[in-house]
């Protein structure tokens, strides 16, 4: 049994009982774990408390890990960067469920990420802290795909369609898994910029759906296991 004090962004929250809770977080120092946080819905004297471990919460936490077990215990818990208006904004609180479920399936390796924990961090913050943030969850997605192995191969950008399955630019437009014409245009526009940038893209509610539904079937290609977010149809609906 080893006691950790790292940095910690929550994934998603499980019911447990009528009282525990099992939190998965990515953790700054060892990459994916699971707390059974027991009690933690019927103690209001405790120092866990349920409102730690909503979505995306970023905390700073002290566990004990054990070898022999895939769920460990939480000590202490602060939350780092406390949201202002993500739990307020029902767009921004359905943009963060959304992500994730998105990132609770992609997250799995109990292993170290610096690069990866910061970029999701960094991201969350601005989140909170912009108010213009409708095309926020399709360049968070494309630029994460940067840290999972598969960002677009932009060397042929010029050329006009995508191959979703090899991740670059061709002339075949009529390929199986290829994009052109207006979906390319949508596509391209997002590829090289950052969150800063993003007001620059206006999107009709229509083209937000396509581009949408064309990264998470990139996901689906490149990531074994991925299948579309349950919370993907609650996230159109918003913004709509």
């Amino acid at each position: 049994m080893a006691v950790i004090t790292t940095k910690a962004i929550v994934l998603s929250s499980l019911k447990y009982g009528d009282t525990s809770l099992v939190v998965k977080c990515f953790t700054l120092q060892e990459g994916v774990k699971s707390y059974m946080i027991k009690g933690v819905l019927k103690s209001k004297k405790g120092k866990l408390k349920p409102a730690h471990f909503q979505p995306l919460t970023q905390l700073n936490l002290t566990a004990n890990h054990s070898n022999k077990s895939s769920l460990h215990s939480i000590k202490e818990v602060q939350v780092i960067h406390p949201y202002e208006t993500i739990y307020t904004s029902i767009v921004k609180q359905s943009i963060v469920l959304f992500l994730s479920e998105v990132l609770s399936y992609i997250l799995q390796e109990e292993e170290e990420n610096n690069p990866l924990y910061s970029y999701i961090e960094t991201s969350l913050i601005w989140l909170d802290t912009h108010d213009e943030v409708a095309n926020f969850h399709l360049l968070f997605l494309l630029n994460l795909s940067r840290y999972l192995g598969f960002y677009p191969d932009t060397t042929n950008i010029d050329k006009t369609a995508f191959n979703l399955l090899e991740g670059s630019f061709t002339d075949t437009e009529y390929e199986k898994l290829t994009i052109s014409g207006k979906e390319i245009m949508l596509f391209k526009s997002l590829l090289g910029i950052n969150f800063d940038a993003i007001n620059s893209i206006s999107y009709s509610k229509k083209e937000r759906q396509i581009i949408l539904r064309i990264i998470v079937r990139y996901y689906e290609l490149h990531l074994e296991g991925f299948r579309k977010p349950k919370s993907l149809d609650v996230l159109e609906t918003v913004f709509n």
